[in-house]
């Protein structure tokens, strides 16, 4: 009888044990924000969330306000969409709001990287050095030099007698910047002597490529693959794919490239002296390729794309890169040398800046979330204050709160070229209810995690865009096409991709 008894309250405790970890005991506290766990224990809205995040934050803002707490798979989420909140949430301490915790559980699952103390503060400090400032200059130059060698290497062949050439606009973007890019950071094929540099840019053209399709292949499975939902079919080929970057870029390989550049260097080497090992060092080279080119490539094609359907931003733009490139004495004409274009011409253009931002307002869509260590009082710009409960998550969806926000940008799903560039080059300022906005365009994040990279991106996309417009008359195939829409499983990782690639054509200007 008395085992019975022990059996009974054991039965009983384990129950309530588990429907505690499935949520059913949660409520909401007094000064908490309106909470919402869904109909389904654990999972509360995962499904809907993964369905369409964008439509489903919508969906949550009309029921409830500009402040929420949701139930996705176990987690319990505060979603703020109160642009006025974005700064507090930014600049609240580690110790309270912590980017790290969750940033870390996604690299090990998608990368196979285990986070290290100190390797976030490394790769702020290699970035400031050099993909910022001085070190920037020198990137830009290699980062160009690099753009020659895939665009210009067979000028003397057909391509000179002014043939118009078809191709998907998608694929050529991110093909040709994401190979740019990765052989400015990560070096070029050695050689000894000039006569064996045609071969060596030859086998950086063959190699490149190759790593790009693998690439690709990846960034399809990425979605799915940080949501954790893949199929044990993708899962096995993820693993492959794995596989071949950590072998690919291994330090072993990587050191016996020449130009490798600083930035990779200096990150590790520091996670060398650390003890980090050698197996650890090559996924982390593969993560700093995905974080460092996994969005350039579409962000360019986004821009010409929009450039293309809109000829007064196109022919702003072409303008101001002939100003510029004639300034710097290199104006094209009939027979000239590719431009070289420098960091400093890359300072003078606010209309290209602002196209890009234009575009990148329309087109990203990070997801930015913290852990909650302490419970933390948020003000919201009504005068309410709530408490994010510890243990929770806190998240931002900028794309929603602001980006497309009609009353901070009107006519949100217009491509307006100038929209953030008055006529004489300074940039606008923007307002909600009257009160100036400080975070208006968020695709880089915000506060300690925001992207540090993202000088290096933004030169890397003006830098390819500059060429192309400088070199080439560019045009759509079908001139009537829409703009596809977006992949909407995408939602959060960045800058989206679209569901079908777009034909276009180009031909040199000169």
């Amino acid at each position: 009888m008395a085992l019975g008894v022990v059996l009974l309250f054991t039965l009983i405790a384990s129950l309530l044990g588990g429907l505690y970890l499935l949520g059913a005991f949660r409520r909401r506290r007094h000064n908490e924000p309106p909470l919402d766990k869904g109909a389904v224990p654990w999972l509360g809205y995962a499904l809907d969330f993964r369905k369409d995040s964008s439509e489903f934050l919508k969906k949550m803002q009309r029921k409830h306000g500009d402040i929420f707490t949701v139930l996705i798979g176990g987690y319990y989420f505060t979603f703020v969409m109160d642009p006025f909140c974005f700064g507090a949430i930014a600049k609240e301490s580690r110790a309270k709001l912590d980017f790290r915790t969750p940033a870390s559980k996604l690299v090990l699952r998608v990368f196979g990287y285990k986070v290290i103390e100190g390797d976030r503060s490394i790769i702020h400090a290699s970035s400031m050095k050099h993909l910022m400032g001085d070190g920037l200059t020198v990137m830009t130059q290699a980062t160009m030099e690099n753009f020659q060698k895939l665009m210009f290497f067979n000028l003397s062949s057909a391509e000179e007698k002014r043939v118009w050439q078809e191709d998907n606009l998608f694929h050529y973007c991110y093909n040709i910047v994401f190979r740019a890019g990765y052989l400015a950071l990560y070096g070029t094929e050695p050689y000894q002597g000039a006569d064996n540099k045609e071969k060596a840019d030859e086998q950086d053209r063959i190699n490149s490529n190759q790593l790009f399709h693998e690439f690709r292949k990846y960034d399809r499975l990425f979605p799915r693959l940080a949501y954790g939902v893949l199929p044990y079919k993708d899962k096995i080929e993820g693993e492959r794919l794995k596989s071949i970057f950590w072998s690919v870029l291994s330090v072993k390989k990587t050191w016996q490239k020449d130009n490798v550049s600083g930035w990779i260097s200096d990150q590790d080497k520091f996670l060398a002296e650390n003890g980090v090992p050698e197996y650890m060092r090559d996924r982390f080279m593969f993560m700093m390729l995905w974080a460092s080119q996994g969005n350039t490539g579409p962000t360019a094609f986004w821009l010409l794309l929009y450039l293309m359907k809109h000829p007064e931003a196109m022919t702003a733009v072409k303008d101001e890169v002939d100003k510029v490139s004639r300034e710097s004495g290199q104006e094209q004409k009939p027979g000239s040398p590719p431009i070289n274009v420098t960091r400093d011409m890359l300072n003078q253009t606010p209309v290209l800046d602002g196209a890009l931002e234009e575009t990148l307002r329309l087109v990203a869509a990070p997801l930015l979330v913290r852990a909650v260590l302490q419970d933390t009082n948020l003000k919201t710009s009504s005068g309410t204050e709530y408490v994010l409960r510890k243990g929770d998550r806190v998240a931002l969806f900028p794309r929603i709160s602001v980006q497309m926000n009609p009353e901070i940008h009107p006519e949100p799903h217009k491509f307006k070229y100038d929209r953030f560039v008055n006529p004489d080059g300074t940039k606008k300022e923007f307002y909600k209810n009257g009160k100036r906005l400080k975070y208006f365009n968020m695709p880089w994040g915000a506060g300690v995690s925001i992207c540090p990279g993202r000088f290096f991106a933004l030169a890397e996309i003006k830098l390819f865009v500059f060429l192309m417009l400088s070199h080439y008359d560019l045009e759509l195939v079908n001139g009537e096409e829409e703009i596809p829409p977006i992949d909407i499983s995408r939602w959060g990782i960045g800058t989206m991709q679209p569901v079908h690639d777009v034909r276009f054509r180009y031909r040199l200007r000169f």
